[in-house]
């Protein structure tokens, strides 16, 4: 007989937000990666209105892991269920459920349920486990209630925007400049230092040092997953700077009919806290929203006129 037991764990928050509002949040599992630090990238595989699939990343314990869940969305009572389908070594299945419960019309409690097993229930693969899930519920619920509590300014410290460039080039050398990401220091010259793991194909842990336009460094730490045939790169900055809280991204390389369309977009969760002390007395979040437009455009920027010029070099060379 097969000796898994099932372990279960508890994790719950009271927040000084509106339920409605704390439901929105994680019901919204595609804008994840962005509220939640564990959380590295999620697609939506199906949507029927009630029920979802997805694919998930995310690191645990240090590690990227990845699995496909379903979810049953049941918001008259506020209430969502989940089942990983396949899920990631060393779980054999694992599930739950997020509740969230009004206090008051202004206040709420959080609770998130797990249950899992682990194959021959060994005990370092359990306890391995159990830190995970531990670490991470604790993380996403922390940023969930301070990002809940600010659920009246979440419109203004909450950014995405995107910048494009047309290549007359091939989509596949646009794509293996964006990901030859270990080349970039010789490459772009905004970087200057980057380190690189790929132990899994197509999955990349770095840490990269970029120069801002006033010549300071700032280093930053991200995890990268990589779409070929999709002509895709996302990633997930795991270390910020100071003036965001969190920072998600993707490169998309589109081709069509007359050339290729190379798209950077970022999405942005201000750290308002920060402002002043990196900004200036006088800054405020409108200036906060300008300044990492600016920034974190001009280095994108740099980088696909960059990608450009390779693969149309490369063009003319043939």
């Amino acid at each position: 007989m097969s000796a898994e037991r099932v372990h279960a764990t508890t994790h719950e928050v009271n927040v000084a937000a509106p339920a409605g509002v704390v439901y929105g949040l994680i019901s919204d599992a595609v804008q994840w990666p962005l509220f939640f630090p564990p959380n590295v990238h999620v697609e939506r595989l199906e949507f029927d209105g009630d029920s979802e699939r997805l694919r998930m990343w995310a690191t645990a314990n240090g590690q990227v892991k990845s699995w496909t869940s379903r979810r049953v969305l049941d918001p008259a009572r506020r209430r969502i269920e989940f089942r990983q389908e396949l899920p990631a070594s060393p779980v054999q299945s694992m599930g739950g459920t997020w509740i969230v419960e009004p206090l008051d019309a202004s206040r709420s409690k959080l609770t998130l349920l797990h249950d899992f097993t682990v194959a021959g229930d060994n005990a370092d693969d359990v306890a391995w486990v159990e830190r995970a899930t531990d670490t991470n519920s604790r993380a996403e619920l922390a940023n969930l209630r301070q990002l809940a509590e600010r659920w009246s300014q979440l419109d203004d410290l909450v950014m995405s925007f995107e910048d494009s460039v047309r290549v007359n080039g091939p989509a596949e050398l646009v794509y293996d400049f964006l990901y030859r990401v270990a080349d970039w220091p010789q490459l772009v010259p905004h970087v200057s230092r980057l380190d690189l793991t790929e132990d899994q194909p197509g999955v990349q842990v770095m840490a990269m040092d970029t120069v801002t336009a006033d010549g300071s460094t700032h280093t930053t730490e991200s995890v990268r997953v990589c779409f070929p045939h999709a002509g895709r790169i996302v990633y997930k900055q795991t270390a910020t700077p100071l003036l965001m809280s969190a920072h998600t991204g993707e490169w998309s390389v589109v081709p069509d009919e007359t050339g290729v369309t190379v798209t950077s977009q970022h999405s942005v969760v201000l750290r308002p806290e920060n402002i002043e002390s990196v900004l200036g007395p006088d800054a405020d979040v409108q200036s906060a929203r300008r300044y990492v437009r600016e920034a974190l455009g001009r280095n994108s920027g740099a980088t696909l006129a960059l990608a450009k010029k390779h693969a149309e070099s490369a063009v003319r060379v043939l």
